[in-house]
């Protein structure tokens, strides 16, 4: 990664803010447990159905997959002790160190295979990692279930990854995929040990601590779906333990940002992620640290109806000028100062800034989105280009006023409401006639809506990079994924983004042709960008080595140390 990848700032501590700090201590002086807050409790520990980075980052504190970030966030080797890529790179061979899992069973290259073969199932969210991102031979034809020439089906045996003896794992790609060994260290493509597995049964499998099985730095110590505390411990039995010092990580959820502060000056709380609203009180702690989390939040449109038409104006945001006349009514820098507060960055381009930096070529080390005026023609706060938008949205439309519903979440921070009033505010006062409902429910639900039947008209919604390129972005607004929020579909879009990934351009491009496929998608205005978040965090100034990254796992403690 490149330096604008890890952003930290620091000052003097402020004076009232020290008093608390300092007057309450730490609970216990020689426990060497990090604590640490999460913001909401995991979704799943099945590494292969986790979709969100709450899940992601407890996942990774238990299970190595092939590859790692090391603390500059470059890939290094992990469970592959070694690998080779052919000469075509559409074929790469790890060999698997000598490992065990926590139960002191060798892990295999079996272990990959049965994992990933877990993976690619159609009914799970991630696995157009498989097909889509990752390439793997024959995985598209699978999720697809498409048949071979006899008529059989394609099934996870035919999945291009196959164990040539118990140490080598061979993976066989259709297209060359220029960032492949990145992917390695997201959970999608961790192992999973085929006879625990089997023994706790798929249905249990990863609900508790004892139908997990580690194979990571720290291994499951409790854990209960859903429960507000979640424990780690030091995982002896772990390949490179004599590099772990903590002896655990003790999880709680707190989804109160005032309750989280509190048990952070108490002692209780080593790392809290601090909201907007708490960011004057801390402001100039030297404790205070503040990096990329890469992710970005955007507004997404519903294009076609769903499976609920019971809105009274219909779907008016199949209307592009309606769209844009959003999109050109939002003032992104007023959300990020007056309610973030926390460096995160108004955004106006589909893919985000400080994640993906050009690796080859003229461009190299230039990051992607660096020039957030490339799309200013579309997307801008500009009221009175705005105004000129909606003007044209009413007459196509035959309307003189339309009301339209916004989707939040009411459990993703204590920001979001905010942020949905503000949306509100700035998009009714610069589009009179114009009227926005919003509608708030959890984040569970908000994603059935948008994801499985497009039962929305506009949502606030977020998207986090897997690995450090911008298809991790451009590949939602393919026809037909699952991501595809707003049933969008555009035949020379598609064709682009199929190009940048069949291994038929060079590395400059395929560059270019992103920007191409990326101007389709602002002038189309699929989605309004708004912010790439920043995350603040407090981390007591006797915590150190605790690595933070804008891809794929945000937080990473498997070099921290607690003095």
């Amino acid at each position: 990664m490149k330096k604008f990848l890890k952003t930290v700032t620091a000052g003097a501590l402020a004076a009232t803010f020290a008093v608390s700090l300092t007057a309450c201590g730490k609970k216990d002086e020689d426990e060497n447990v990090l604590n640490v807050m999460l913001g909401t409790s995991v979704k799943s520990l099945d590494a292969q159905v986790a979709t969100d980075g709450e899940s992601f980052e407890v996942i990774a504190g238990f299970t190595d997959g092939l590859m790692q970030m090391d603390a500059n966030g470059a890939t290094v080797n992990a469970l592959a002790e070694s690998y080779t890529v052919s000469d075509d790179s559409k074929t790469y061979t790890f060999k698997i160190r000598d490992a065990v899992w926590a139960d002191d069973t060798e892990i295999t290259a079996q272990d990959f295979v049965f994992g990933w073969r877990h993976g690619c199932d159609a009914a799970k969210e991630y696995a157009y990692m498989f097909s889509d991102i990752a390439q793997i031979k024959n995985a598209d034809k699978i999720l697809k279930g498409e048949k071979k020439e006899d008529g059989t089906a394609y099934t996870t045996a035919d999945l291009g990854v196959t164990a040539t003896d118990k140490d080598t794992l061979r993976v066989e790609l259709e297209v060359p995929v220029p960032y492949f060994l990145s992917l390695m260290y997201f959970p999608t493509f961790y192992p999973v040990n085929e006879a625990f597995y089997n023994r706790v049964g798929a249905e249990k499998y990863a609900t508790t601590a004892d139908t997990v099985l580690a194979n990571g730095a720290f291994k499951l110590k409790t854990y209960s779906a859903g429960g507000s505390v979640l424990e780690l411990e030091k995982n002896e039995k772990y390949w490179d333990a004599a590099r772990v010092s903590l002896d655990g990580i003790r999880y709680q959820v707190l989804t109160d940002s005032t309750s989280a502060l509190s048990a952070y000056t108490s002692g209780t709380l080593d790392i809290v992620t601090v909201s907007g609203s708490q960011m004057d009180q801390v402001q100039g702690s030297s404790e205070l640290k503040t990096t990329g989390a890469g992710y970005m939040w955007y507004l997404t449109f519903a294009q076609k109806e769903g499976t609920t038409t019971g809105y009274p104006d219909g779907f008016p945001t199949k209307n592009k000028n309606l769209r844009l006349a959003v999109t050109n009514a939002i003032d992104r820098k007023a959300i990020a100062d007056n309610i973030l507060k926390d460096g995160s960055l108004p955004t106006y381009t589909a893919c985000p800034p400080q994640f993906a930096a050009c690796t080859e070529g003229a461009h190299k080390g230039e990051d992607y989105a660096a020039d957030q005026e490339r799309y200013k023609d579309v997307c801008s706060y500009d009221k009175t280009k705005a105004q000129a938008y909606f003007a044209k949205a009413k007459e196509e439309l035959g309307k003189n006023a339309i009301t339209i519903e916004l989707l939040v979440g009411n459990d993703e921070g204590s920001e979001v409401p905010k942020i949905a009033q503000m949306l509100k505010s700035q998009i009714e006062e610069a589009l009179p006639g114009l009227t926005i409902n919003i509608n708030q429910t959890t984040k569970k639900n908000r994603l059935n809506k948008i994801q499985n039947d497009c039962d929305y008209q506009v949502c606030l919604t977020r998207w986090g990079p897997d690995y450090a390129d911008p298809m991790t972005y451009f590949g939602m607004w393919i026809t037909g994924t699952s991501n595809n929020y707003g049933l969008w579909s555009n035949a020379k879009y598609d064709a682009l983004i199929k190009a940048c990934g069949d291994g038929s351009l060079t590395y400059e491009q395929r560059w270019e042709k992103l920007y191409e496929a990326e101007k389709i998608v602002m002038e189309e205005a699929v989605i309004a960008p708004l912010f790439t978040k920043s995350n603040a965090n407090l981390i007591k100034s006797n915590v150190t080595g605790v690595e933070f990254h804008p891809v794929a796992l945000n937080r990473v403690y498997k070099n921290a140390k607690k003095a």
